[in-house]
């Protein structure tokens, strides 16, 4: 009797149970674990940034400043030195400076303030009406691509993605007999591992954008970063992920789970239903969609005749305009309009009552943030008065000069170390604070202006989502998936997720390659690729 010679299997499923790879989600789990809370790694960055610049100050540390004369910010006598908070002057500076370090903090107002827009979408019903009939609507041969799509656009409001959409999704594949955790990995890989990419503007780009603008402030205290720096980008980057995480989903993830076994599936799987849409919430969406329509058409008015208001009132150019500095507005408008219709087609707001209370709802969801956003504040603020940010970038970029890395390699190489940062820090803004005032300033002076470094991070910080035990919904997407499967474990879990991770990063990196270097196209409308000081 013969049988067939055993091979070596390479299949990421089988990895995820051998030695190596199972050894290596050990060790990043047990390094994630023992980082402490966000909040507390913060404080202990301060903690640590004041030590740090009374050492450094007590050896008189300090670089030449790269910057030219008369350049924003730059030294009276060309020599950058390290202000040591271990002082009477640094005590003073932090006691008085504690809550402008926080009020004045870009991304805590922007964040909050589209949030409040927001808020009202999502209480209202209407963007889980909408993602429901986007997902539901779709042909069965397009329905892979049009639930990571719908992931991706779910990023607008936050977490809804995770709670919502990726429960959906394994129900809808497993209503259509395909395996439902197939389904689960399709909304998960848009949801979390295509986190930045998105067609429309949401909390996450103001978020970022002003943790930039502060860190490229330790070269260039003038320069701004707008929420939309990055949106050419990132509308280019919504099909690409799309299409990268529907090819993995159906040529390797689907193809290795196979015929799903109904017995594998915990007890409660079969009283599950697809809720469709009801004819009131179909009126609800159409209603909600031409109040889209009509408030874009005001907003056209505003922005394309040369007499717009909301043009530059110098130049009368977009660049530069209040329609860009006010994305933040229209993007609150553009939420809690449309859902506030939405609510009073279908009933779940009747007054000013149910708005207000819908805008006080979401900033509820938001203590940890704010207490998150206390902490970060003060060490960006410690960073750049100690010059300590300054001083690095400075070191960093004469080593990158004098080993002559640049261009391509230069950004793979910086999404790599984001990419393996976020599987021990899974928080975007959390991240982009840390890492911030050290990448944007060091690679400022390389040449390249901070929203084409932001572009890059959000890469890396989105491509490692979705195999990380770090990430906060990871627990959830764990649980979602036991109710399929129900000995499912951690390894098998991110062993799925793995060829996305794999596959997004080397795609969407080679996407960023092209569009930045080979077709020199901005990522955001008036955001340049090389940084020019005083420009």
């Amino acid at each position: 009797m013969s049988s067939k010679p055993a091979q070596n299997s390479t299949d990421p499923m089988e990895m995820a149970q051998s030695g190596a790879f199972r050894r290596f989600l050990d060790v990043v789990e047990r390094l994630g674990n023992l980082l402490p809370h966000p909040i507390t790694l913060f404080a202990i960055f301060c903690a640590a940034i004041i030590l740090i610049s009374g050492i450094a100050g007590f050896f008189d540390l300090s670089v030449a400043d790269p910057r030219p004369e008369g350049a924003a910010g730059r030294s009276a006598d060309g020599v950058i030195t390290v202000f040591s908070l271990l002082s009477a002057e640094g005590l003073r500076m932090m006691v008085s400076n504690m809550v402008t370090n926080f009020t004045g903090f870009a991304p805590l107002g922007t964040v909050l303030v589209a949030l409040l827009g927001v808020g009202v979408a999502e209480r209202s019903g209407m963007i889980s009406a909408a993602l429901r009939g986007l997902v539901m609507g779709a042909s069965p041969r397009l329905v892979t691509f049009i639930v990571v799509l719908a992931g991706i656009l779910s990023n607008t409001a936050s977490e809804l993605g995770y709670v919502v959409l990726v429960p959906l999704a394994a129900l809808t594949f497993h209503s259509l007999g395909r395996h439902p955790l197939a389904g689960l990995a399709a909304a998960f890989a848009g949801v979390s591992g295509g986190y930045s990419a998105n067609l429309l503007l949401g909390t996450v780009d103001p978020l970022l954008s002003g943790i930039t603008e502060s860190a490229a402030h330790i070269i260039d205290p003038s320069y701004t970063v707008g929420p939309e720096a990055n949106w050419w980008f990132m509308m280019t980057s919504t099909f690409v992920v799309a299409s990268l995480a529907t090819f993995v989903t159906e040529k390797i993830v689907e193809p290795k789970l196979g015929k799903y076994d109904e017995s594998e599936a915990a007890d409660d799987v079969e009283h599950d239903e697809m809720q469709h849409l009801t004819a009131q919430e179909k009126r609800g969406l159409k209603a909600a969609g031409l109040t889209i329509l009509g408030l874009s058409a005001l907003l056209a008015l505003t922005v394309v005749p040369e007499w717009g208001p909301l043009r530059h009132p110098e130049t009368g150019m977009v660049a530069g305009s209040p329609f860009l500095r006010g994305i933040v507005a229209f993007i609150f408008f553009f939420f809690a309009i449309p859902g506030f219709v939405y609510g009073k087609v279908v009933g779940t707001m009747k007054t000013d009552r149910d708005v207000i209370d819908a805008m006080s709802h979401a900033m509820s969801t938001m203590g940890m943030y704010i207490v998150l956003v206390f902490f970060a504040s003060q060490f960006v603020a410690y960073f750049s008065w100690t010059n300590l940010g300054a001083i690095t970038a400075v070191l960093g970029a004469n080593f990158l000069n004098s080993i002559g890395l640049d261009g391509p390699l230069l950004f793979i190489l910086f999404i790599m170390v984001c990419a393996f940062i976020n599987l021990m820090v899974g928080s975007a803004s959390a991240q982009w604070a840390v890492t911030a005032p050290i990448f944007v300033p060091m690679l400022m002076l390389v040449g390249y202006a901070p929203e084409t470094i932001q572009a890059a991070y959000r890469i890396g910080d989105s491509v490692t989502n979705i195999i990380t035990p770090m990430m906060s919904y990871f627990g959830l997407i764990l649980a979602v998936a036991c109710r399929y499967k129900k000995d499912l474990g951690i390894g098998t879990l991110v062993a799925t997720m793995l060829p996305y991770s794999i596959v997004l990063f080397i795609g969407w990196t080679i996407l960023f390659v092209l569009y930045v270097f080979v077709l020199g196209m901005p990522v955001g409308p008036g955001s340049p690729t090389y940084y020019t000081p005083g420009g």
